[in-house]
């Protein structure tokens, strides 16, 4: 998803992320899923001195295709990854919130009923801003007491959206243990809104969405116009396929304001051509609607909105026609042109990201782009899975090449939604 809070993670460290470490050319994979939840398990007891009622857990996620459209009612292909952000919880007979995290020392105590937009700050705001957000759904609840554990195993600063696995976890517990009632969908409603209107970041959606609806095996296709979603088959593992993330671990800078500034260029441009946003547009008379842009840059904006909605539309359509293997080319040549255009068009890549991108399709990758909000963060590659070793070393020399820090990367394996875990 494209967020400026997921865009300037590495300025807050959310518990739900683990700080990156120095990489060697490794493929690293998340920890089981049993025994880190096992662990928060563990580390809940140690905190407060009982066992929990459960653990929950959420996913980070990887965007394939559909790079800052979100924001103007556009479509996106997100998955979910194996990284999780785990919440280990109770409720107790109060009113009192009592919130830990394995990933930082802040011991943070509030009362429920005195929850409002700037009275919590850092991490625990994306926490206690869902306990806010579901107060619709809270009435006839006679107290919202509750103590939770939070450890996370996404990793920061990678544009892997930590804050949203944390948001969902934490929205998974509240469910549980306050017994709501809440639907999936309401449950990315308050995960959104704990990030936008109590967190005061900005977000289009996405990643809360893949974050709880994703299905082990497959990518969503996700309409941000109506939230409306489907499963999309992408088990790259059974084809010989893998993506490959490489964390380029470039320092984020200005990322507030320029992701601010591309969001009023689009608007601008849905402005001129006098509809409600660029979802609205006919991409087929495309030069057309951009002749009618005066505004180069504002130009330029709209041109990657309309066409990287419309890759996503071919994107689906290949996947619909075939499997990946069948069309892995295809697929790759949309990939290849989503970053092209967000590095010429939107501006929103760094040398790092275009360093990776271009060192990753000369190893012999399918496809390569940015993935996330961009001004640092990660990219990915469609790659045989046998040459993912190969494509991870080529990246990582083209980066000693130019002198910047060395990356990390990370196979990812399209996985399970928000859920219970013990």
């Amino acid at each position: 998803m494209t967020t400026a809070a997921d865009a300037g993670a590495a300025d807050t460290r959310y518990p739900g992320a683990t700080a990156a470490q120095p990489s060697v050319v490794e493929l690293s994979s998340a920890p089981d899923r049993g025994e880190a939840a096992a662990r928060a398990e563990a580390l809940f007891e140690e905190a407060f001195g009982y066992a929990p009622d459960g653990v929950w857990s959420a996913p980070g996620r990887v965007n394939i295709i559909g790079e800052h459209v979100d924001y103007q009612d556009g479509l996106c292909l997100p998955m979910a990854i194996s990284h999780r952000c785990f919440a280990a919880a109770a409720r107790t007979p109060t009113d009192r919130v009592r919130l830990r995290s394995a990933q930082d020392d802040l011991v943070l105590e509030l009362d429920a009923r005195d929850l409002r937009p700037g009275a919590v700050e850092g991490w625990p705001a994306y926490v206690a801003g869902v306990l806010w957000a579901l107060r619709p759904h809270i009435s006839g609840v006679s107290t919202q007491g509750m103590d939770i554990m939070i450890d996370g195993q996404v990793p920061l600063g990678a544009g892997l959206s930590s804050s949203a696995a944390l948001e969902c976890a934490a929205g998974e517990a509240i469910e549980a243990l306050l017994s709501l009632g809440t639907s999936p969908l309401e449950r990315v409603r308050a995960a959104i809104t704990a990030e936008t209107d109590f967190a005061g970041a900005s977000t289009g959606g996405l990643d809360q969405s893949a974050s709880v609806l994703s299905r082990a095996g497959h990518a969503l296709f996700l309409d941000c116009r109506d939230f409306s979603t489907r499963a999309v088959p992408w088990d790259l593992a059974s084809q010989g396929l893998a993506l490959l993330i490489t964390d380029t671990r470039a320092e984020h800078s200005h990322v507030d304001g320029e992701y601010t500034a591309r969001r009023a260029d689009s608007e601008a441009a849905a402005s001129v051509l006098g509809i409600d946003t660029l979802r609205d547009a006919d991409v087929e008379q495309l030069d057309e609607l951009l002749g009618r842009i005066q505004d180069e840059v504002v130009r330029r904006r709209a041109r990657h909105v309309l066409t990287e909605i419309q890759r996503v539309k071919d994107f689906d359509a290949l996947l619909a026609a075939g499997t990946v293997r069948e069309n892995v080319s295809a697929l790759g040549a949309l990939l290849n042109a989503s970053h092209d255009s967000l590095r010429e068009d939107y501006e929103v890549t760094v040398e790092q990201l275009d360093v990776a991108v271009d060192a990753a399709r000369a190893a012999g990758a399918h496809g390569a782009r940015m993935t996330g909000g961009g001004f640092g963060g990660s990219t990915i590659a469609l790659v045989e899975a046998d040459q993912a070793q190969i494509v991870a070393e080529a990246i990582a020399a083209a980066f000693a090449e130019h002198g910047f820090t060395a990356p990390e990367f990370f196979l990812a394996l399209p996985s399970e939604g928000a859920g219970q875990d013990r």
